[in-house]
Parts: C-alpha cells; structure tokens; sequence
C-alpha cells in the first residue's frame, strides 16, 4: 500500500467524490439485502400463509425500491468515475511539469516509447482502480458483512456451517495476490518494450527502408510482441488456476447450506422462506469473494502502474533553482570558464577536463576539434543542460547557479546539431522561444537565418503547417528555421552547435553574413567543422580529448602549426582539389 500513500496528494483533494460515491454504495448494498427478505416474506407469508392481500404493497414496495436503486448506482458509479478522471488529470499534470523539469542525463537513458506507455496505460490502469476497483473492494466488505449479518439473523448456527470453507477461500486469494502481482508487472514492462519499439520504427522509418531491414525489424517486434505474450499467457495460466478453485469451495458452502438447512426446515428449526434467503445471501457473499480475484487484479495492475509512476515522480532533479537569486532578470553575456571539468557518469572518463577561457560580452568564440572532442558538451554547461563536474562557470560575474533557469536559458539561444521543429506553423515554430514576438521581428530573424525566400515558397507560407519533425522541409531549410528560433528570441548569448552543416556552401556564405550582423552585441559559440565558419571569430578554441589543445585567432592558430593548421591544410587541400577538377 506504499505506492498507494505516495500518490495520495495526487487522488486525496477530490476525497468528497469518493465519499458521496461510499455513501450512495452503502444504499444501493443495502437495498440489495433488503430483496432475500422480500423474497421470504413472500414466500412465508404469502405464498405458504395466504395472505394475499400483501401482494400489491409488496410489489408497489418493490417497485419503488428498484428505481430508487437505480437512481443511487447511475449517481455511484458517475461520482466514482469522476473522482479516477480527476486524480489522474492532476496525475498527469505532476508527471509531464516533472518531465520537464528532468535534466538532459536523465533523457540520455530513457525511451520515449517507454514514457508514452508510462503516461498514458500506466496512469490509465490507475484511473480504473481509483474508479472501479475501491468500490468494487468496499463493495465487497459492505455486501459481505450485511449478508453475514442478516444470516446470523436467521440461524447463527446455520450461517457458521455455510462459512465453515471461507478461511480456504482467503487462503486461495492471497495466494492469487502473491503471484498475480509479478506477472502484471511483467506485462507492464513488456508492453512498455514493445512500444518502445513501435516509436522507434516509425521515428526511423525512413532509415529502415533505405538500408532495406523491413524484415529485421519485424524480427525484432516479433521478439517483443512474444515477450508480451508469454507474459500475458503466464497471467492467464494464474487465472485458469485461480477460478476453478474458487468455485469448487464456492460450491462446497452451498453444499453445506442445503445439507443442514434442509435438515433444520424438516425439524422446524426454519421456515422454508428463511431458507430460501439464506440461499441467495450465501450468493451475496460467496459472489464478492469469488469475483475478489477482478479487484484483486485490478489493485495489482494499478500497484505496477503506479511502481513505474513513481519512478518518474521521484526521479532527482539534479540541476534546479535551489541557489538561484529572483532579483536576477538580465544577462549581458559575460561568461568565464575556471578549470571546468565534466563527466558524463562518475565512473566514466572526462568529456572535458580543466576548461578555462573568458569571453567578453558581444565576442565571438569559435570551437573546434575531432568528433568527441568536447565542442558541444561545453555549450550545453552554458544553459545548464548538464551539471559540471568540477571548477566555476561565471555570468557577468556570477555563479551561474545563482541565475534563475528560466532567465538563463531565455538569454541563452541554441541551434543543436540534431534540428527539431514542432508540428505547428513556420510561424509558431520561429517564435517558440518568444511567443510575443510580431510578424516583423519573426521575418526579419527569417531574413537573417536565409529562410525568408523558400518560406515564402511554401503553400501557405508562415502559416504553413510542418510535419512531425519538420517532415517535408530538406534539411537545410530546417537547419535554417531553427537558426531563425533561436535569432528571435534575441538572446544575450548565442549557440551555433554546427548550425551550417546541413546547407551548401553558398547558403552557408549568405547566412554567415546575416549572422554576422545578427551576432554584433550577443556573446556568440560557434561551433563547426569548417574552418570557413570560424575564421571571423575573435578567439577560436582548439579542443582535444576534451582539453583545449589550442586558442588564438585564425591568422595566430595558422601560424602555430598544430592541430588547427592541420585541419586547415587538409580542407584548403580538398577545396582546391575540387576546383582543380571543376576546372579540367
């Protein structure tokens, strides 16, 4: 019942639902009792006392009772769904702010087709519980001890024969409980793989068909889908189990009741119209319990549901305001770097070791090295994307820490290298970062990202609505769009992670020159793998095994005769060797 106290906050506010919806249960129960007696009453008054003439009371009594208890489950079962549909709103509400709020390295590890499965048939199989499964549970109790108590009523003696076989049934449901609980578990995680996978094969669907592994994949969603089947298969063997038990003692208590009720009936010990009624209360007692095994399986489903819940709930946010200073709203774009190091997991090598370097605010800082090198994990400490591991990252002259997250990273623009775009409009797309924006500032950061033109190019143009991921646009003009993001939102700091690899050399040249007056005044990291796009930077950092092996400008680095002019005279090489060739 831990899980259940964890994610009390999330179902306790709406507890008034939940209570009317109890009390309204205590009334369609008990009219539900009141019918055995109705039935002997019937049967011993009038049927075998003749005293017809209680016929049409006892229907009209009837009649109006039926429709009264209809009234009271139509309203029970409407306030007992409401109070699931409520939690888990608020449920779902906690874990997509928490899933915001998550740093970088927890998405580094997780799978997307996994969260979806946690949000929406996890957080599902908890609303059932939450509105079917405590009422069919106190449904159970209450319907239980109101048929116990009106056997007693009856004959005390009879009604201990008839529950002599219950200790067994408590036994069999326990058991149920102890096994049932792993194997929806098992399911749970297997459905989470499997459509891990499906997310996986249609995010990359296009990768499958060029590289013609259709039936790989289909393999591999074969294993999986087997996987959800054994573990379905293994859940439907404990109910195969589980059932004919239940009503193999279920009929052993009947056996009992008739055994020694009728022998009571004949020495007169009870009206036959008393037995009767102890017949179907033995029903309404031996009903619950054999269909506890449905409540005890939905409590399990919800159990694993909410165990995987839990784990996003509870997952640490590592990178938080908890030091940051609210008076703190601007961000010149100062930033210093002191023997900075970072590690991706504590037991893994450095990503960067022992960085240091300061920029001044409007410069220009050019990164460059091997893949691996460190280029775009020093960026992401800038936004705070990830946690140093060691060493000082001041803003104007600040810890970072102290800068509230949502004023650092609105001051701060990024373009990755991986260009996402929302399946919105063109317009909204560019104006993301700042939904404020107006049409003239979202086109003129459009004009300096070299976007304007193939925008205007498209069927409706800014309001043209993109695909998931930006499907239907090449990349570059993707790469472009993006540039244009992050242009509008007119950061103080500027982050270029590669943001003309994916365009031609002559759109690079133009949107390098729009760049260059979009940057005047913003503290501008450039990140790329031709030297052309780094040439104009004030300071360009040559890194190394995640250490700056070189700085200096273009003309001092080319002098120095390192890894920078290695690099030069291979693509100064490779330039030349395709104009020779044009040339020929």
């Amino acid at each position: 019942m831990s899980v259940f106290r964890k994610l009390k906050p999330f179902y306790f506010p709406y507890k008034h639902d939940f209570i009317w919806s109890l009390l309204l249960l205590l009334v369609v129960t008990g009219i539900t009792v009141i019918y055995p007696i109705i039935l002997q009453q019937t049967i011993d008054r009038v049927v075998l006392g003749g005293q017809y003439r209680l016929v049409p009371w006892m229907a009209a009594g009837f009649v109006v009772m039926m429709a009264f208890k209809a009234w009271a489950a139509f309203a029970q079962h409407y306030l007992a769904d409401l109070f699931g549909i409520k939690s888990v709103r608020a449920l779902r509400d906690a874990l997509y702010e928490k899933l915001q709020r998550l740093p970088f390295r927890y998405y580094d590890n997780a799978k997307t087709g996994d969260l979806m499965s946690r949000l929406t048939s996890d957080v599902e199989g908890l609303r059932f519980f939450l509105a079917f499964g405590c009422s069919e549970a106190l449904r159970f109790l209450i319907m239980v001890g109101a048929s116990l108590i009106v056997m007693l009523c009856y004959s005390p003696r009879l009604t201990m024969v008839t529950v002599a076989a219950l200790p067994f049934l408590a036994v069999a449901v326990y058991r149920f409980d102890r096994r049932v609980h792993p194997a929806f578990r098992s399911i749970r995680r297997s459905f989470a793989s499997l459509n891990t996978k499906v997310q996986e094969n249609i995010s990359g669907i296009r990768t499958v068909k060029a590289l013609a592994k259709e039936r790989t994949e289909q393999e591999r969603f074969d294993d999986r889908n087997g996987a959800l089947r054994q573990s379905q298969l293994d859940t439907s063997r404990v109910w195969a189990n589980y059932f004919p038990l239940m009503e193999a003692i279920g009929n052993i208590c009947v056996v009992l009741l008739l055994a020694y009720g009728g022998h009571l009936v004949m020495a007169n010990e009870l009206r036959p119209g008393e037995l009767v009624a102890f017949y179907s209360l033995t029903w309404y007692m031996l009903g619950p319990i054999m269909q506890l095994g449905f409540t005890i399986n939905m409590f399990s489903q919800a159990k694993a549901s909410g165990e995987r819940l839990l784990e996003i709930l509870e997952e640490k946010e590592t990178i938080n305001d908890s030091q940051a200073d609210d008076s703190l709203t601007a961000i010149r774009g100062e930033l210093e770097f002191r023997n900075v190091t970072l590690r991706y997991r504590d037991e893994s090598a450095p990503a960067l070791q022992d960085i240091s370097f300061y920029a001044h605010p409007g410069k220009t800082i050019g990164l460059i090295g091997a893949t691996g090198s460190g280029k775009s994990s020093l960026t992401q400490l800038i936004p705070r994307f990830y946690e140093r591991s060691a060493g000082d990252i001041l803003i104007d002259g600040r810890p970072i820490e102290q800068y509230p997250l949502r004023v650092l990273r609105a001051a701060v623009g990024v373009v990755m290298q991986e260009t996402f775009l929302f399946s919105s409009t063109v317009k909204a797309n560019i104006a993301y970062g700042r939904p404020e924006a107006t049409m003239e500032e979202i086109v003129a950061a459009a004009k300096r990202a070299g976007a304007h033109e193939f925008i205007m190019e498209l069927p409706d143009g800014y309001e043209t609505v993109l695909g998931e991921r930006g499907l239907g646009l090449s990349g570059g003009q993707r790469q472009r769009i993006a540039i244009a993001r992050a242009l509008c939102q007119n950061p103080s700091i500027l982050i270029l992670d590669d943001a003309t690899s994916a365009v031609d050399m002559e759109t690079e040249r133009r949107i390098q020159a729009a760049l260059r007056e979009a940057m005047k005044g913003k503290t501008t990291f450039i990140i790329a793998h031709r030297i052309s796009s780094l040439k104009h930077a004030d300071e360009i950092l040559v890194l190394d095994g995640g250490k700056i092996a070189e700085r200096g400008t273009h003309e001092e680095l080319l002098r120095h005769n390192g890894i920078y002019r290695r690099i030069y005279d291979i693509q100064y090489r490779d330039q030349q060797a395709v104009l020779h060739e044009a040339a020929r």
